[in-house]
Formats: C-alpha cells, structure tokens, sequence
C-alpha cells in the first residue's frame, strides 16, 4: 500500500482498498451517521460488489444511481441527487462516496460539497481518467450548456482510495482515455517520465501501476504549490484549451460520436504542443516525437475546417481567460510548462490544421 499526502487528506494505492476503507470509516471520530454511495451503471455492475462484500459497513449503505457519460454531469442530475439524499433524510454527519470514472468525481463530489452547506465524501475512482486525475486535487463541477466544468467549487475529499485492479473492467478506450492524462504529466513535468512511458509495454499491469503512483504524484505536488490555480496549478491544463473545446462540440454534434474526455485532450495535446513550437520554445525535433507517439497510441478524429471557428467560440469560456483573450499553459521543452501564454486565433486554427496534416502523413508512412 502507498499512502501520498495530499493537502488535508491522504491518497491510497493499493490492490487491497477494501482495508484501507475500513480502517478509514474505523478511524473516524465523529462517526458518520449514514452512508451514500454514487454510481452508474458500470460502476454499480463491476466495482460495488466486490467491495460491499470486503467492506461490512456498506452492506447498509443507501445505494444512489445516476447514468454514466458526460452529458449527465448537470446541474439538473445534482437537483435530483440533493432531492434524494433529502427524501433518504441524509444530515450534516452523512457521508457520501463517489464510486465511478471522472462524471462520478466531479459530480459527486459537488452535491457533497453543496448539499446542507456540506458534507464529507470520499473518492473510490474507478477508471484510470479518475484515477490519476479527477479524483486528485479538490475540483469538483458540473458543465452548463456542455461547456466544461463551468459551475464548481475547490473542496477536497477526506480520503481517495485507488485500486487499479478496477481498470481490469474497462474497455481500451477508457484505458487510452485516462493514458492521456498520464502522458500531459510527463510532458508538463517530467521528462524522465516521459522517456519511461513511451518506451514500455503499456499493457504490463505492474507498468500500469507505476505510472498511477508517478502521476498521482506529479499531479499532488502542483496541487500543493497551488490549491485553488492562482498560477502553477494551470499547467495541469495543458491540452486542456484545445481539447475541452473538442469534447465540447461533440457532445454538441449530432452527427459523430462523442469523444471521451480523454481522446479529445490527446487531439489538445498534439495541437497545444504545436503552438509550443510556433509562439514558444518546443523544438521540432519534440514536437515531432510528441505528435507520433500520440497518433500511434490514439485513433485519429477528422476536424473539419468549417467547424474551427466555432471551437475557438468554444475556448473562449475557458477558465485560464483573461480580459477576453484565449490563455494557454504550453512546453517550453519536454518536461518544462509555462503558464499564461497567449495565441491568436489564426495560430490556434494552424494547430487545427497541423493535426489534421499529422494524420495523414501517419496513415501515409
């Protein structure tokens, strides 16, 4: 088992949660009058039952069910998770569990926060997105108008327990989803870690486990430099400008399938690492060696030119803005991010442009 302090809460990896959990809710002073735990259907189907069977204070615990996806992270699915905790008659001792991917995190994360002025919760991600990412660090939202993570607030857990055993139940996409998160934490801070990640097997689980511990790590210690993103903590959107707005406009899109949060920031991260290269200090030789693993990894996704415009309609709800222009954190080098940097609208469609060039060199080679 490892234990990574975080702020005001511990993160545990470990194979063996079950224990952890239950020296947890043991430990707890106060005693927490009633346990919610939050859902989807996978997470309900896969995980919940091997840890209610591990876990005796569960087997009691109101189970709270809500669609997966991200077009169910709404305001209008917390009204109805607040109208349930309410009618279960849950009090200000309650104590809430988000046991799901990155909608479950985030999602329940706020309720919990919002509901009687708050409540403790507790993250058990089961996904590798979740896992090295939206579990870690406080943020909990909801998107408006599919615009991401528009609505919320910093407040961080008590405790996150992961299991990457759990990532056992989930299909490649999803694994490839939460991978591209792994890869912006190599490539925001760690070069090393990079030349570790693109030379492995990705499917050895030990590998995997690493990596979940190495990212979780990277991610906390941004974290506590910067809780509440006043300035380092934007490195952690990297790719994030870009691709936001892509996974904006395909749930949007009516015609395409939508993309996980995930496959649209690897499309940001090859994307952002041009604009690097263009407005900062990336190399081309980096460049080069970002854009091709990435596509080797990652299936390509065509981006019309007609629709470039509305993306950077999109970006322009980012939260990094300032004074209505689009703000960036781009590489200076593999490993090295600078915060606060600016591209024009003609420069941010060149990325655009560059991707779709890349893919077609790559299916080409």
């Amino acid at each position: 088992m490892k234990e990574i302090k975080a702020k005001d809460y511990s993160i545990f990896v470990s194979t063996t949660i079950s224990k952890d959990i239950v020296r947890f809710l043991k430990a707890n002073k106060k005693g927490y009058s009633k346990l919610f735990i939050l859902v989807d259907e996978n997470s309900l189907q896969h995980c919940y039952p091997q840890l209610v069977s591990t876990v005796p204070q569960f087997e009691s615990a109101e189970i709270i069910e809500i669609e997966s996806g991200e077009e169910n992270k709404t305001i209008e699915v917390c009204i109805q998770l607040w109208e349930a905790l309410s009618e279960m008659k849950a009090d200000r001792k309650a104590l809430f569990i988000n046991l799901g991917g990155g909608v479950i995190s985030d999602l329940g994360g706020f309720v919990a926060a919002s509901f009687k002025r708050g409540i403790d919760f507790i993250n058990i991600p089961t996904t590798l997105l979740a896992q090295v990412d939206a579990s870690i660090g406080g943020k909990v939202g909801v998107d408006l108008n599919h615009l991401k993570n528009q609505i919320g607030v910093f407040n961080n857990p008590k405790a996150v327990f992961v299991n990457s055993d759990f990532i056992n139940t989930l299909h490649i996409r999803h694994v490839l989803s939460g991978f591209a998160e792994i890869i912006k934490h190599a490539l925001i801070a760690d070069k090393a870690y990079w030349q570790l990640i693109t030379a492995s097997d990705f499917s050895d689980p030990d590998y995997l486990n690493s990596l979940i511990a190495t990212s979780i790590h990277i991610k906390n210690q941004i974290v506590l430099d910067d809780p509440n993103e006043k300035n380092t903590r934007k490195m952690l959107n990297f790719g994030h400008t870009i691709g936001h707005a892509i996974e904006t406009f395909s749930l949007e899109s009516q015609s395409q399938k939508h993309l996980l949060h995930g496959e649209a920031v690897a499309i940001g991260l090859i994307c952002e690492s041009y604009l690097s290269h263009k407005v900062g200090k990336l190399s081309k030789e980096e460049l080069a060696e970002i854009t091709q693993f990435i596509l080797t990894n990652f299936k390509p996704v065509v981006i019309d030119k007609l629709d470039a415009h509305r993306l950077i309609e999109l970006m322009m709800h980012d939260k990094k803005n300032e004074k209505g222009e689009i703000n960036f954190s781009l590489i200076s080098s593999i490993g090295k991010c600078e915060i606060n940097k600016k591209a024009s609208s003609d420069m941010i469609i060149d990325s655009l442009n560059y991707y779709t060039n890349e893919i077609k060199h790559f299916r080409n080679a």
